[in-house]
């Protein structure tokens, strides 16, 4: 299968390259071609718009930042929505809102083509190394036709149902991931204001019943002083957003996320939309005069997880 990729930011890069690394026949397409120079030194192809793009693939996928982005891409003057037709596959990979997803889905499917989604969640040093586990909501015929190119993308792969069952269970994973960061820099600093040792602290946690994956890698780059899991306060907002937006949709009255998308909301005014996500835990350092780091602690982020040696296609319960 000829797959084109849009969007080479920081999860779409590392993607892209495992799809290139695996033989697979790449076309890439960037708003800054800068992004996609080292691709195209390996061997893929350059599309010069999305239009084009479409005529030398069978499957897009899409990996942009917002719904917007998303949305520029499909209906732009040069988008994809121009060229689609029977035959070809589009697949979002973005965290995007449902409904979008919905809307953008039917308007491809109205050009004979077929439409998945297919965001990733386990961030971007697994995507890397095809770690990464994967949400697909669509028809299983189409789910199917993608799943080779999947298995190479992802470790764990679950089709999730229909289009928009994945965007939402994506966004419903990324408040709980931003709940246990904000939980964990709590826990860190009312620690070290204890007087505890944050390396043991790090330690009893991670052999405990409180650990988590958060825990495993976003207290790591808080640790060591790094607080770069290459994800930003300006995405966290948008992320823990939809899923306030689909609560209030369904009129589920949430008490914990409001709480969060005010505690982003001021960080973002605060510290400024792109700062790491972890440096959520400023909110705690400074107020307390106390530096939430551990000498010694490894300066690189360590990942238990090894190399992917093969694909899980989950079973749905």
């Amino acid at each position: 299968m000829r797959v084109g990729f849009i969007g080479l930011g920081n999860v779409g890069g590392r993607l892209a390259g495992n799809l290139l690394a695996n033989g697979v026949d790449l076309t890439v397409r960037d708003l800054d071609r800068e992004t996609a120079t080292q691709l195209i030194d390996q061997g893929a192809h350059w599309a010069d718009s999305p239009e084009a793009m479409v005529g030398a693939v069978d499957l897009v996928i899409t990996c942009l930042p917002s719904p917007s982005a998303s949305a520029a891409v499909m209906e732009g003057p040069d988008g994809l929505l121009r060229a689609f037709g029977p035959g070809k596959i589009w697949a979002e990979m973005s965290t995007t809102d449902a409904s979008e997803m919905t809307r953008l889905a039917t308007l491809v499917e109205e050009t004979g083509a077929r439409a998945i989604e297919c965001p990733v969640s386990g961030g971007c040093h697994r995507a890397a190394t095809g770690n990464i586990s994967i949400f697909a909501g669509g028809a299983r015929e189409t789910f199917e036709a993608m799943l080779p190119i999947l298995t190479i993308l992802g470790r764990r792969v679950l089709h999730t149902g229909p289009i928009g069952s994945a965007s939402k269970l994506k966004v419903m994973t990324n408040y709980l991931a931003t709940t246990h960061l904000v939980a964990l820099s709590e826990a860190l600093t009312t620690m070290a204001a204890a007087g505890i040792d944050l390396a043991t602290t790090y330690e009893a946690i991670r052999i405990s019943s409180g650990n988590s994956f958060v825990h495993e890698t976003e207290s790591q780059v808080i640790l060591n002083g790094s607080r770069d899991i290459n994800f930003t306060m300006d995405l966290v907002l948008k992320d823990i957003g939809l899923f306030q937006d689909i609560a209030e949709d369904n009129s589920v009255p949430l008490k914990l996320s409001p709480l969060l998308v005010r505690l982003f909301e001021e960080a973002n005014i605060e510290f400024g939309p792109r700062e790491h996500s972890p440096n959520i835990i400023r909110r705690y350092e400074e107020p307390t005069g106390l530096d939430i780091r551990a000498p010694g602690f490894p300066a690189e982020m360590v990942d238990d997880e090894p190399p992917a040696r093969g694909a899980e296609v989950v079973p749905r319960r």
